[in-house]
This record gives structure tokens, C-alpha cells and sequence, in this order.
């Protein structure tokens, strides 16, 4: 017998990977959605990369309810994104598709995932982004995209969101994760102010457990200073 059930979108990229490997060690059975496999997961869907939105919701729903055969998920975690810098003067169109695509397309089709299959009580967890609660004005299609998973957060915790009975609707709001590509990116920054990735997937895994669950709704900052993280709730 598994833990449980999760699924786990961006399940290729760092964070998700740390998940995918938390959640199996945790004796869960662990679903994985991104544009690549992970040969780790229970089961790896990959998703149609030049697809639409629609085409992309319809495809991961179709394939998620096929491989659950009328179980129910324990969380649906949705730690798919990326980033990409630039102001109004270049590129800000393309830089804002590309990031809505990463961050908000895949927070979309989470909510749909947790409507159809979240059990009662269940979690959903989206990825938001501190810096994304004030202007980004050297990022602002990132900004904006985030932003954009805040306020999806907190429709999805109200009444009538279509989400099963008291599920926990949350989001990480972390700073910098600490990753192989961010150390690759900025090797000189200060790593003792960066969110390990295994933290966030213990996170994920207690709340899953119903474990110290916060407000539903909550927009979390992760801050992480000499080593040690905090759970700050932005007001």
C-alpha cells in the first residue's frame, strides 16, 4: 500500500525532481507532468510542448484520470516555471508568453487537475514568487505571470472555486532556490540565502499530511537567511 497519491507538475526540473524523489522515499505513489520524463516517477506525462492551452489542459487531464483509474490524489504540486529578465523597451511580448506559458498555463491546468481529482481535504500548491509582489520593472513579463498565480491562489481558496470540500490551496513565494542551474547562473552569491530544494519538498510532503497546514489562500514567502528558512504569509 502507497502513503498516497500525488502528482507532481514540472516533475523534470529541479524542484520537481527533489519532489518526485521525496515523495517516492516517503513511500507515495508519484505521478510526474513536464515536457521531458522522469524515468523515477510512477508514471511520467509529457506534455505536447507546441500545443495550446486548451490542447494542453485536455491532454494532462485525459491522461491523469487514465492512470488513476478512479483513485484520488493526496496533491496536486505545481513547481513548473522559469524565468526570463527584460523590461518594456525589448522583447517584452515575447518574454511575457513565454513566461505566462511556464507559470500560468501550468497553474491552470493544476486547478483543473485538483477539481477532477483531489480528494477531499486535499492539497494544491502552486509556485508563486516573492519579487512578484511588488513591481519588477527589469523582469516585468515574470512579474506579471506570478502575480498572476497569486491571485489564482486565493480565487481557488474562496467558496464555489470548484475545488473539493476544505481542500488546502497554497503558494510558495520562494526568493532564490538553491539549484545546479542558479549556482551556474550567479556563483558568487551568498548560497546561505538560498532555499534548498529539499526543504520546499518536505514542506510539500508534511502538508500533504496534513501537518502544520497554513491558512488556505496563503501566499508564503520562503526566507532563508544563514542556512535557515522561514515561512513568512504576505500580508
Amino acid at each position: 500500500m502507497s502513503a498516497g497519491r500525488v502528482f507532481i507538475y514540472g516533475g523534470k526540473g529541479a524542484l520537481g525532481s527533489a519532489c518526485v524523489d521525496h515523495f517516492k522515499a516517503k513511500d507515495f505513489w508519484v505521478g510526474s507532468i513536464d515536457l521531458s520524463e522522469n524515468d523515477k516517477a510512477d508514471i511520467s506525462i509529457v506534455v505536447p510542448r507546441d500545443s495550446s492551452w486548451e490542447e494542453q489542459e485536455s491532454s494532462v487531464v485525459s491522461q491523469v484520470g487514465e492512470s488513476l483509474a478512479g483513485q484520488k490524489l493526496d496533491a496536486v504540486i505545481c513547481v513548473a516555471g522559469g524565468w526570463a529578465g527584460g523590461n518594456a523597451k525589448k522583447d517584452l511580448a515575447k518574454n511575457a508568453d513565454l513566461m505566462w506559458r511556464q507559470s500560468v498555463w501550468s497553474s491552470c491546468i493544476s486547478a483543473t487537475l485538483a477539481a477532477h481529482h483531489l480528494k477531499t481535504g486535499g492539497l494544491l500548491a502552486l509556485t508563486g514568487a516573492k519579487p512578484a509582489l511588488a513591481g519588477t520593472p527589469g523582469m516585468i513579463g515574470y512579474g506579471m505571470a506570478k502575480a498572476a498565480v497569486h491571485q489564482l491562489t486565493r480565487s481557488l481558496a474562496g467558496e464555489n472555486s470548484g475545488l473539493p470540500d476544505n481542500a488546502l490551496v497554497v503558494s510558495i513565494l520562494p526568493v532564490t532556490l538553491d539549484t545546479p542551474m542558479n549556482r551556474k547562473w550567479m556563483p558568487k552569491a551568498d548560497f546561505s540565502s538560498w532555499t534548498p530544494v529539499t526543504e520546499v519538498a518536505e514542506l510539500f510532503e508534511k502538508w500533504t499530511q496534513s501537518k502544520d497546514r497554513p491558512k488556505s489562500g496563503s501566499l508564503l514567502q520562503l526566507i532563508t537567511k544563514n542556512g535557515i528558512t522561514e515561512l513568512i504569509p504576505a500580508e
